[in-house]
């Protein structure tokens, strides 16, 4: 089903696997879903800590043995070299070719540093996407149908956006099942909300009627500073709880990790900030287990 590997898995990614997945694995019980559980994380501010949250969190996923794809819908293809793709993406196999209808996704999808980790790279190409979607038929639908063949392959499809609402954010709002919002800890951080709200509104009123707010997680978090715990406080306020409980704190580490084109988990696997993105994958999991209760 998928293209070669990034690169193979190496016995560090391995020591990750086996150390966190049984924890994991006791917190989060399931049975595979027939199609993948779609989420796209979004926020049309650039610098929130968004392509961070993608690559991070689809990485805790996996290493909870969750076979998951991470999308780089993003033309800018920061989620592809984060992973150890090459900078710019991979000119051959790619999203763009995927949603032009060149190739087909399965051809396009890589494999990474962990076992169950996948990705659909971008490329530099993406930046005329959005004027070429504009004269094609369904055009607000095209990942959905480029996904529909490999929907029943993975547990979850984590799709990176980039920092605007255009075509290419109204397409993985139409593929997905939920939306999360990256909301930094910082001066007006909930303005700008409402524009992307109203887009989600409209999403379901046109597009997509079962788009859920999977949740907002708060990022860049300075415990030193009065600033944070102020947005903070006033973010569980405005959405309830559509605020994960889990804040992703500023970190060196999660700065870092993309230069190495790794996630956190690979490059620093006991730092804050890969220790924070897996409590915010299981705190997810367990939302969705509490859900599928009766």
């Amino acid at each position: 089903m998928t293209g070669g590997a990034i690169f193979p898995f190496t016995r560090r990614a391995r020591v990750v696997q086996e150390t966190v997945a049984p924890t994991a694995r006791t917190t989060a019980p399931r049975g595979k879903p027939a199609l993948a559980r779609i989420l796209t994380v979004a926020n049309q501010k650039g610098g929130v800590g968004k392509t961070t949250t993608a690559i991070n969190l689809a990485a805790s996923l996996s290493v909870m043995e969750r076979k998951t794809l991470l999308v780089d819908l993003d033309p800018q293809a920061n989620a592809t070299s984060g992973l150890g793709g090459a900078p710019g993406g991979d000119t051959e196999r790619n999203v763009y070719r995927v949603l032009m209808g060149e190739i087909p996704v399965a051809e396009a999808i890589q494999g990474t540093e962990l076992p169950f980790l996948y990705v659909l790279p971008a490329s530099y190409d993406l930046i005329g996407a959005e004027i070429e979607l504009v004269t094609m038929e369904r055009r607000e639908r095209r990942l959905t149908e480029a996904l529909a063949p490999v929907a029943s392959e993975f547990e979850v499809i984590v799709i990176d956006c980039p920092p605007s609402l255009g075509l290419l954010t109204v397409n993985a709002l139409c593929a997905s099942g939920s939306i999360m919002i990256p909301l930094q800890c910082e001066y007006y951080a909930l303005e700008g909300l409402s524009s992307l709200f109203r887009t989600i509104d409209r999403i379901r009123e046109g597009m997509n009627p079962d788009l859920k707010i999977e949740g907002v997680v708060l990022t860049m978090f300075d415990s030193r500073n009065n600033l944070s715990h102020q947005v903070a406080e006033e973010a569980r306020e405005a959405l309830k709880d559509q605020v994960f409980q889990t804040v992703i704190p500023r970190n060196v580490r999660l700065s870092e990790s993309p230069s190495h084109g790794k996630p956190a988990l690979l490059y620093a696997v006991s730092s804050r900030g890969a220790q924070s993105y897996l409590e915010l994958a299981r705190e997810m999991v367990s939302r969705w287990n509490e859900k599928a209760t009766p």
